[in-house]
């Protein structure tokens, strides 16, 4: 898919470029993360939970680094990328690894709310990062996750929950009286409404996910990929597979992350320690509430947040992460297989 709808831009554009290099450019991160995955599937789970404060560390220099010029890369507006010998990655892909990470490590059972606030405080500093590129995405679903971890981990709900509806009340009492939320919303709503604008991407979408029918035009026969729907590679790459392959198709797909989300949370609950369920269920979460996002906001029922189809989208950085996830995922699969030998 990556290649089709690549190769369409460039016949459509007349650009200088070979058809073949997005896909090239994929497969080249596949081999690489699946190499880098096998390490880590070797290395464990355990010591990664270790070496968390490392992890942290090396992801707030990836993050700094995108403001720096010349090393990071400005991309529509957001300096999201860092330029690493040639190859673009984007760091804020692997935070949604470390931070459960760096969490599980130092969050331990009884604390006081003080020392709750003081570590939460040291967690948020990748987000706000995050916010500041600005990926608004990312930053969701980071924020999302570690509402999931304050509930798997039974941190108190006092400490959270309260503090959370304070928060959203406030924010969203300010959002709404800022007019570019309140155009926006509309535009989600009535996308029609700014054709020319940000309402093309998600109604273009609409389109191509509808003439697709029962059974899709067929492979290669989109016709909103020439153009007609801007960035189909990424983000909007489902939109353009729901066309040629109908809602048969899309049934599929999703089944496919039904699966995977099926599996990831099976692995959780035979993990053979607390560190491994909680990996197991916050790398699926993340994965499966991915895939949430980006179908649903191909399908109109969610606004757009720039968010990739996990293993779908062009990609490496997200690629990468999803893989690495994975990788963590059997290895916690493995160590719960394992029979202790007695002395």
């Amino acid at each position: 898919m990556v290649f089709n709808t690549t190769s369409a831009e460039v016949i459509d554009k007349g650009l200088e470029m070979q058809s073949y290099l997005s896909m090239g450019k994929q497969i080249a991160f596949c081999i690489f993360g699946s190499f880098i995955g096998y390490l880590l599937y070797l290395f464990g789970y355990e010591k990664l939970i270790r070496y968390a404060p490392v992890l942290y560390g090396l992801s707030i220099i990836l993050l700094l680094l995108v403001f720096v010029p010349k090393i990071g890369m400005q991309i529509n507006g957001a300096k999201r990328w860092i330029n690493c010998f040639g190859i673009s990655l984007q760091p804020s892909e692997f935070v949604k690894i470390v931070l459960p990470i760096f969490y599980l490590r130092i969050m331990h059972k009884n604390r006081s709310f003080k020392e709750f606030c003081l570590w939460q405080s040291i967690i948020m500093v990748p987000i706000f990062m995050i916010v500041v590129e600005p990926d608004n995405g990312t930053a969701a679903i980071l924020l999302s996750s570690m509402v999931v971890l304050y509930f798997i981990t039974s941190v108190k709900w006092s400490y959270w929950v309260i503090p959370i509806l304070i928060v959203s009340c406030i924010g969203v009492t300010m959002a709404l009286s800022m007019k570019h939320v309140s155009d926006r919303i509309h535009i989600y709503l009535h996308p029609e409404a700014d054709l020319l604008g940000k309402g093309h991407q998600p109604y273009q979408a609409k389109i191509a996910a509808g003439s697709g029918g029962l059974l899709g035009r067929g492979l290669g026969e989109s016709l909103q990929k020439y153009n007609y729907l801007p960035e189909a590679r990424s983000d909007y790459i489902a939109a353009i597979y729901a066309e040629e392959f109908g809602f048969v198709g899309i049934l599929f797909l999703i089944l496919l992350y039904m699966t995977i989300a099926m599996l990831g949370f099976r692995i959780g609950f035979h993990a053979k320690d607390q560190e491994g369920y909680y990996l197991a269920t916050i790398f699926t979460f993340i994965i499966a509430f991915q895939a949430f996002l980006n179908l649903g906001v191909v399908s109109g029922v969610l606004p757009s947040k720039g968010t990739n189809l996990p293993f779908f989208s062009q990609g490496g950085s997200s690629l990468l992460a999803n893989i690495f996830m994975i990788a963590i995922l059997m290895n916690i699969q493995k160590k719960s297989t394992e029979i202790v030998k007695p002395a």
